[in-house]
């Protein structure tokens, strides 16, 4: 089988997970302080309003509590994104309102956010869709001129940055994913970054049980009677730990690698399926566009088909995202006939680092005859 999404974990992160079990400490420490650091400098953002989390859906819960939304107030976020972005909006009590995207590039527009912008927006939250800025800068200027909070949901994107600056660093907040199938992997984890330093230390808190001080031998060193609570709100346990950090800190360090090899299968799947009639393949970053290589999407008219007859020959595909204004849950409905015109046709192929040439080829030669046989038509 030829997955969609492959870790690229090895020797370097046993080692590295070896030495925190030796160091018999497994929870978070010095080595979930130092990828905290170490990926803030990576960002180009202050790590002291860096927090390594459990998982990156933890930290898009975080940041939009931290903004005290409640009842009467809306979000606005692409309707082609994950459910966790929509289900932390409902946390909060707030309403998300979707806006439309480009049918091409999968990402809003500046102008699709401004459409969806009312008096009672808070805040926007927006994707980087595959590993692509799009129009980031000029999103961040309509959220800064509107007043509006902006939180870049940049799971995907680790590595994408729009004139060297990376995404994450437009926003008031951001949040990045390291979960297993993700670009960086810790096996779980994220980060969450929040530009005003008091909402970074309230996070912080919100992310360890709402403490004012954590527990443990550090406090304990200065103060009195530490095992005491000093309970502020009502937290969770959100934080990450030293065995996911320390594979984070090899995953950072070897993260030019694996961007490069994920931007050599980009290339090889351009060549293999350039030419082919009813197949519109994905659009190039734009110029100062650094793009992290999350997904490889085509679109074609019997997507549906495609990805059927590549399952059957042992290769898994699949769309992300389904638009959100189809689930019930947030009672959005309305029109968006780009995204829904997008979420008819569009299929991800595998790309990771541990694909082999032949087996880009394989999925291409594949996607080829499927459509050469008269399956894929015009789109």
């Amino acid at each position: 089988m030829i997955h969609l999404f492959q870790p690229q974990v090895g020797d370097e992160e046993i080692a590295a997970v070896r030495e925190v079990v030796d160091d018999r400490w497994l929870g978070l420490g010095p080595r979930t302080r130092a990828l905290e650091a170490a990926f803030a400098e990576y960002v180009g953002v202050d790590p002291a309003n860096t927090v390594f989390l459990n998982s990156g859906t933890a930290g898009l819960f975080l940041a939009l509590e931290s903004l005290d939304l409640g009842p009467g107030d809306e979000v606005v976020l692409p309707t082609l994104s994950f459910v966790a972005a929509a289900n932390a909006v409902m946390a909060t009590g707030a309403r998300p309102v979707f806006c439309d995207v480009d049918p091409y590039t999968l990402n809003p527009t500046a102008a699709d956010v401004g459409k969806a912008l009312g008096e009672a927006t808070r805040a926007v939250v927006v994707l980087h869709y595959g590993g692509h800025p799009g129009e980031i800068r000029e999103i961040a200027d309509l959220c800064r001129d509107r007043g509006v909070a902006l939180l870049e949901d940049a799971a995907c994107s680790v590595a994408s940055s729009v004139d060297g600056r990376r995404v994450g660093s437009f926003g008031d907040l951001a949040m990045w994913s390291f979960d297993a199938m993700k670009v960086m992997v810790t096996g779980d984890g994220g980060m969450v970054h929040a530009r005003d330093p008091d909402r970074a230390a309230r996070i912080r808190r919100l992310a360890y049980h709402g403490l004012a001080h954590p527990s443990g031998l550090g406090h304990a060193r200065h103060a009195d009677r530490w095992w005491e609570p000093q309970v502020e709100e009502v937290g969770r346990r959100y934080v990450g730990n030293d065995l996911t950090a320390a594979i984070g800190l090899v995953q950072l360090r070897r993260l030019p690698e694996l961007i490069r090899r994920r931007a050599e299968v980009v290339a090889l799947y351009d060549r293999e399926l350039a030419g082919v009639e009813g197949l519109r393949l994905p659009p190039a970053p734009e110029p100062g566009h650094e793009s992290s290589h999350y997904f490889y999407w085509v679109q074609t008219r019997n997507r549906d088909g495609l990805a059927k007859y590549l399952l059957e020959n042992d290769v898994y595909t699949t769309f992300r995202y389904a638009p959100l204004h189809g689930v019930e849950l947030y009672g959005a409905g309305g029109d968006f006939p780009a995204a829904e015109r997008a979420a008819a046709s569009t299929l991800c192929l595998p790309l990771h680092p541990g694909l082999s040439d032949d087996d880009v080829r394989t999925v291409a030669r594949l996607v080829r005859d499927f459509v050469a046989a008269g399956h894929g038509g015009s789109r």
